[in-house]
């Protein structure tokens, strides 16, 4: 079964990260847990960039879910680019979306992906509502 990326989203973040020799795998192409790797790097990027870290002693993101597609096999050597995407806004939980493609074949997706990340107190684990500054920011206003 294949997992849908929404239309309704809005693109956040791009990064490059380079195509290690060790992301691939005996079958000589990327294995599947590195594209979640890329993924888990871009969104760290870009929640640290937007100045929204995570503290394990008071508040921050925990993934609720996450999926992948894979579309085409990615291989060494190479750049990925990934563009990163927030969808859906609740109260205490958003949605991220990921496209993974090459530097050198910028139109087609390899991949794709997401994840539902909560905003937690770590000390009590319950999940809190997002803070009015970050609901702003996933919110685009």
């Amino acid at each position: 079964m294949k997992l849908e990326v929404p239309e309704n989203k809005r693109l956040v973040h791009t990064m490059t990260t380079p195509i290690r020799w060790g992301d691939m795998d005996a079958m000589g192409h990327v294995n599947n847990t590195i594209y979640l790797r890329y993924m888990e790097t871009a969104r760290i990027e870009l929640m640290l960039g937007a100045g929204f870290g995570t503290n394990p002693l008071g508040e921050g993101f925990v993934i609720a879910n996450i999926f992948c597609n894979f579309i085409r096999q990615l291989e060494h050597p190479g750049e990925v680019v990934i563009k990163s995407y927030v969808g859906a806004v609740g109260r205490s939980s958003f949605d991220m979306y990921h496209e993974l493609l090459r530097t050198d074949d910028n139109n087609t997706v390899y991949a794709n992906g997401g994840e539902t990340m909560v905003w937690i107190d770590f000390p009590k684990q319950k999940s809190l509502p997002i803070p009015d500054g970050l609901r702003a920011w996933l919110e685009g206003t």
